[in-house]
């Protein structure tokens, strides 16, 4: 702070709640790199093995990557509010570039194999996912991070940000589980009710997606551990809104 103060200490529980988060998101990507070493034979690019790039790079993207991004303004409650901006959009705008290779890698594999695309619900439910999150992310930009935008447009468009922000992280790990039931009843449709160790190891690939997610949807719906306005920012945000809409400061608080 200005003062040369230390900032407040972040509210009890928050940092256990965020660790968590982060060690099942790090497991996820191990679980699932752990997976397609073992029983899918790897990853790679231009070969028969490129479709496993598919469901690393969602998990990564889609999954990781976007919950880390709901948590930005939940981690760094005392930095400018500018900068956490910057890195939530930049978490989301890596996790679209991600999940960009993990459809086209998909694309590509079924094109080599003559395999269909877009006929399953899992196919359905990732590119809307995808598309829309894509249409998310260009909106959260124009309205919140590029000047333009006035007070009150950005007022009314943030519960629609914060809504469909949890919403497709749900559709991201909704899709993520029909694909993985998906894969196993294509490749060990015969074993797998047998509790074969692929399909345990999947099944809990699984049950860490749900849990990752009902903690981060924890962490970003707690009311207490919302972040705090700055003081500098509710100064700002008073003179932008005198800029923008001729109001007094004393108008319309948010």
């Amino acid at each position: 702070s200005m003062d040369g103060a230390p900032p407040p200490a972040s509210p009890a529980g928050l940092s256990a709640f965020v660790a968590v988060s982060q060690l099942l998101g790090l497991t996820l990507l191990a679980t699932t790199g752990a997976w397609l070493g073992r029983y899918r034979g790897g990853v790679a690019w231009h070969s028969p093995l490129q479709f496993n790039a598919h469901p690393l790079c969602m998990v990564l993207g889609m999954v990781f990557l976007q919950g880390d991004a709901l948590l930005v303004y939940r981690v760094f409650r005392h930095e400018a509010k500018r900068s956490t901006k910057a890195l939530h959009a930049l978490l989301h705008g890596l996790a679209l570039v991600i999940a960009l290779v993990g459809i086209i890698a998909v694309f590509e594999s079924h094109r080599a194999k003559g395999i269909p695309d877009m006929y399953s619900l899992h196919s359905w439910c990732g590119m809307a996912a995808f598309v829309l999150y894509l249409l998310q992310w260009l909106l959260g930009c124009g309205f919140f991070l590029f000047p333009g935008a006035s007070f009150s447009l950005r007022g009314r468009y943030k519960p629609q940000h914060i809504f469909f922000g949890v919403a497709l992280f749900i559709l991201s790990i909704t899709s993520c589980l029909l694909g993985i039931t998906e894969m196993l009843l294509f490749k060990i449709s015969d074993s797998y009710s047998h509790f074969v160790p692929e399909g345990v190891l999947a099944n809990t690939l699984g049950v860490m997606l749900v849990a990752f997610g009902l903690v981060v949807g924890y962490v970003v719906t707690r009311e207490e551990w919302k972040r705090p306005p700055l003081a500098e920012e509710l100064a700002l945000s008073m003179d932008f809104k005198t800029l923008t809409e001729g109001e007094s400061p004393g108008d319309g608080s948010q």
